[in-house]
């Protein structure tokens, strides 16, 4: 059994600290497009037209009842077999964004369907349209409820990035592996690796929790103004 070997560590940082960068900057990509997929499958679940609402749905069960490592594969080496070739950094963000706003696309809905029918009713007899309730109302205040689920689906979304090695980008899981490779130290490697991953989900939670706080106060002031002028 041998010790311990920290200079493993000092060595081998700068790498796994650039592919931690790497991570980072795919898990914000493909947050983002996520998040606009997301919403507005949401809406398109929300709607009154069918073709819109079956749409949506078929999309969501296509996506969450795949993995996403078998999108990656079809983006990536599939896909240019029908003439739709993307890079190895497109058809990463693409596949995260793809398969993240399936499920923020369900805690959006759940979020904008659980803001109290009353506030809803409030704003349209103040003579908003469906787009400025829309946007004045309910998603302001379901961005409030949505928070904490979204929390765990970003802290997901960091994790699957260690998916993205499978297709040559050289994530902060690659750097890891390569590192072993070349050093023979997988418990010090590793753990390392292990250990960024958690530092970067608890900053998340850490910053989430601080959203939570101060959207949720000025999401119920709006309803609180709203309702006041009505009389409710």
């Amino acid at each position: 059994m041998r010790d311990f070997d920290f200079s493993v560590l000092i060595e081998w940082m700068p790498a796994l600290l650039e592919g931690l960068g790497i991570t980072v900057l795919y898990t914000i990509g493909g947050l983002a497009l996520g998040m606009v997929i997301g919403l507005t499958v949401a809406v398109m679940a929300l709607t009154r037209f069918s073709l819109l609402r079956i749409a949506a749905r078929v999309y969501v069960d296509a996506i969450r009842g795949t993995p996403l490592l078998l999108q990656l594969f079809i983006l990536y080496y599939a896909a240019p077999s029908v003439g739709f070739k993307l890079s190895a950094p497109a058809a990463g963000i693409l596949g995260l964004g793809i398969n993240a706003g399936a499920y923020l696309a369900e805690i959006f809905r759940a979020g904008i369907e659980a803001v109290p029918r009353p506030h809803v009713h409030a704003a349209r007899s103040l003579g908003l349209s469906y787009r400025q309730t829309l946007m004045r109302v309910e998603l302001p205040q379901a961005v409030a409820l949505v928070l904490p689920p979204m929390a765990g689906e970003i802290i997901n979304l960091v994790k699957s990035t260690s998916l993205l090695s499978t297709i040559a980008i050289g994530d902060l899981l690659r750097s890891g592996q390569i590192a072993v490779s070349v050093t023979f130290a997988p418990l010090e490697i590793y753990l390392m690796v292990g250990l960024l991953y958690l530092a970067v989900n608890l900053a998340l939670s850490a910053l989430v929790r601080r959203l939570e706080a101060r959207t949720g106060g000025r999401a119920r002031r709006e309803a609180q103004r709203l309702m006041a002028e009505v009389g409710i």
